[in-house]
């Protein structure tokens, strides 16, 4: 949909200045490699128990082009993925994984291009017996994601805009892109010591 490929154009940054800390995930969840890469797209959300990858590797047959899989995992002591699993994804057009957990398979992965987003790596995989609901709510790096959210991952962190707010929260951030891309740094910088100096004074700072 346009009103979510647009969140393509935005960084993170923009994003966590208007939705606030409660939409930001955890600084421990990154790129599994450097990359400017960018990824936005609508949230595909799966639960997988402790020692377990059952769920996603069912999501990946079932999540629509585009999605961003987000996966809460119970434990982050067993790989939830391998280079099969993210090669059947990408083929299927899945845009990435967001996970609190940990893959395996790291070269593949980052030789195939396939953006993850997680804790790490642990060459061990998890079991495939938990059968649990796709996309019901789940809690990944401290934040509450619901299937259809907006996940914007890339270098900067991963920020997610619900549903219900996204057409105005892409419509806000766009306008504030806008105003600080025509802010040159001089007004900027007189701006905020402008900013700074009337805080300190606020608060008994003579200096």
């Amino acid at each position: 949909m346009d009103d979510i490929s647009g969140f393509k154009d935005i960084s993170p940054t923009t994003l966590a200045d208007l939705l606030g800390r409660g939409q930001v995930m955890d600084a421990g969840i990154r790129p599994l490699w450097p990359s400017g890469l960018r990824v936005a797209g609508p949230a595909f959300t799966v639960r997988c128990p402790p020692g377990d990858n059952l769920m996603l590797h069912a999501a990946i047959h079932r999540a629509g082009p585009g999605s961003v899989i987000v996966i809460e995992a119970g434990d982050a002591d067993y790989a939830l993925a391998g280079g099969n699993v993210c090669a059947v994804a990408q083929r299927r057009g899945v845009a990435a994984f967001v996970t609190n957990g940990v893959i395996r398979d790291l070269a593949e992965v980052r030789d195939m291009g396939f953006p993850v987003f997680a804790t790490g790596v642990v060459p061990f995989p998890g079991t495939k017996k938990a059968v649990t609901p796709l996309n019901e709510p789940v809690r990944c790096g401290g934040v509450t994601v619901n299937a259809g959210d907006v996940v914007v991952a890339d270098e900067e962190g991963i920020v997610v805009t619900p549903a219900a707010r996204r057409e105005q929260v892409l419509t806000d951030a766009r306008a504030k892109a806008a105003k600080e891309d025509a802010e040159t740094l001089d007004a900027w910088e007189s701006a905020h010591r402008a900013r700074i100096d009337k805080i300190l004074a606020e608060n008994g700072y003579a200096g």
